[in-house]
Parts: structure tokens; C-alpha cells; sequence
């Protein structure tokens, strides 16, 4: 397990624990079902979802594939998706509008991608870490409701917390690596 792992792991213990304090002392049981069952399914998601994209992306620097476009800043991108606007003008005023399109149609067929390619993308997003952690979360929450035990409010903070952890922890990490 990575050092960056372990840190996330020992953040979110942490904050579990506050989470749990708080609810036993200033609220019901109630409120620390919700909060747990949240809390716990919110963390396997995300501890699932990062394990999978690290493999994914792994498997990808290792067989050296490459799926960004890095030729064009990234603002230009979000501003100019289809390069509209571009710098370069066409000095021929006669184009051949059924050629462009014939052109055009050619180079969206070359970019088209295999059956493979798009089952080996979906790995990460089909992982059964990933689903085992979103059925974890949804079977929490029938069982929250069914009981009569489910509080929205409780629930959903119980939900943001463990995101908002790991988002601190790798922003903490890049600030260390940065001023190091």
C-alpha cells in the first residue's frame, strides 16, 4: 500500500471517529446509523474508484498509450471544442465543400474506436471493487428507509464527508510536494 493510501486511510479513520463523536453526543442512534452507513459506504466508493483508476492508468503509461491531444492549450479547447477559430486560414478561396466533408468523414472514421479499446476504458468504470462499493452504498440506504431509520440530511453530510477528506489529503500532498 502506497504511503498516500495510508494516509487517505488514516484521514478518513479519523474523521470517522469525530463523526462518530459527534453523533452519540449530540444527537440519537439514529443519527449515527445514518451517519456510519454513509460514512463506510462513501469511503468504499471512493477507496474503490481510486484503486481502479490507478490501475487503469498504470496499465496505460505501461503499455504507453496515449489519449490526449496535447497540441492545443486547454483553454482553447473549452473555448474552441471543433477549432473554429483557429490561426490557420485556408488561402484558397475554392474550396471543394464535398471533398472537405469526404475528408472530414475519413478522418472521423480513422478516430473511430474498437469494440477492445472502449472494453478496455470501461475497466475502471466496471471494476467490481467499484460495484461492490456502489451496491454496499445503495443496500445502506434501502436499509436505512426500510427500517425508518433514514435521515436525508444526516445521511447526505455523512455522504460528503469522506470526499471532502480525501480531497484535503491530496491537496495537503500536492502543497508538500510543491514547497519540497
Amino acid at each position: 500500500m502506497s504511503k498516500l493510501t495510508l494516509q487517505i486511510l488514516k484521514s478518513l479513520a479519523i474523521a470517522d471517529i469525530a463523526v462518530i463523536l459527534i453523533s452519540i453526543i449530540f444527537f440519537d442512534i439514529k443519527m449515527l446509523w445514518n451517519t456510519q452507513i454513509g460514512f463506510i459506504s462513501a469511503s468504499l466508493v471512493i477507496l474503490a474508484s481510486m484503486k481502479s483508476y490507478k490501475r487503469m492508468v498504470d496499465a496505460r503509461v505501461e503499455h504507453n498509450i496515449i489519449t490526449m491531444d496535447d497540441t492545443r492549450d486547454t483553454i482553447d479547447k473549452l473555448e474552441d471544442p471543433y477549432d473554429l477559430y483557429s490561426e490557420e486560414i485556408a488561402e484558397d478561396e475554392n474550396v471543394d465543400i464535398g471533398g472537405a466533408v469526404k475528408d472530414e468523414k475519413l478522418r472521423m472514421k480513422k478516430n473511430r474506436r474498437t469494440m477492445s479499446e472502449t472494453l478496455r476504458d470501461t475497466k475502471a468504470a466496471l471494476s467490481l471493487n467499484r460495484i461492490g462499493a456502489y451496491v454496499i452504498l445503495i443496500l445502506g440506504f434501502f436499509y436505512l428507509n426500510r427500517h425508518g431509520y433514514l435521515m436525508a440530511p444526516a445521511y447526505i453530510l455523512a455522504l460528503t464527508v469522506p470526499m471532502l477528506v480525501v480531497v484535503f489529503v491530496l491537496l495537503s500532498q500536492k502543497e508538500k510536494q510543491h514547497l519540497s
